[in-house]
């Protein structure tokens, strides 16, 4: 494939390069989309407040030429804004990326990205499931990742069951807020993450 076809506008928007084939991206639901914007704005917010770095959204990451990726979220640190030097894409590894699941998308995510996010040296990787409304951390130790945690946004009826089961001696944690761990005293509220409108 020549790079006169990779940056085309076209390929931008719609396709991602893995493994030298071609694949459609799907248009995000409002939903999903909204959950991508919440996410964004926590990060983008203390990125800007502390001079930290950057973030991206909708913008290839070239890890090499057999793999282009248009991640959800992108997050470059300050330290490594050298993969940043010629402006027209992310060439190598992002510090971290994000994920918003979809039906189509779901498969690609889960392995072949995740292994090729792992194999770049991405240091952390979030996978958000608007469906299940849970967000699995991966983080990078020792050239592997490693699952850090599942959060899960539990309703009412989930929360007062914990509270009883508690109360009954067993040991039940529900998590309200997801730390970034790359960003130090950053934490996400779940809830903020899954809340539809204001």
């Amino acid at each position: 494939m020549s790079t006169e076809i990779l940056n085309d506008a076209e390929f931008l928007y719609y396709y991602e390069l893995i493994d030298g084939k071609k694949f459609r991206l799907p248009s995000m639901t409002p939903a999903q989309n909204q959950i991508k914007g919440r996410v964004m704005l926590c990060i983008g917010k203390y990125l800007m407040d502390n001079k930290r770095g950057y973030f991206f959204s909708n913008v290839e990451v070239h890890f090499d030429e057999k793999n282009i990726f248009v991640p959800d979220l992108i997050v470059v640190l300050k330290e490594n804004e050298s993969i940043l030097a010629k402006g027209d894409f992310v060439r190598g590894a992002p510090d971290m990326l994000v994920e918003v699941l979809s039906k189509s998308t779901r498969k690609n995510d889960l392995t072949i990205k995740k292994d090729a996010y792992e194999q770049s040296g991405v240091k952390e990787y979030w996978i958000i499931d608007p469906y299940m409304k849970s967000i699995s951390v991966y983080l990078l130790r020792d050239g592997k990742y490693f699952l850090d945690d599942e959060y899960i946004l539990f309703d009412e009826e989930d929360i007062k069951e914990a509270e009883f089961l508690k109360s009954q001696g067993e040991e039940v944690e529900i998590k309200h807020e997801i730390p970034v761990k790359i960003l130090e005293g950053l934490t996400i509220p779940i809830e903020f993450v899954f809340s539809w409108g204001y």
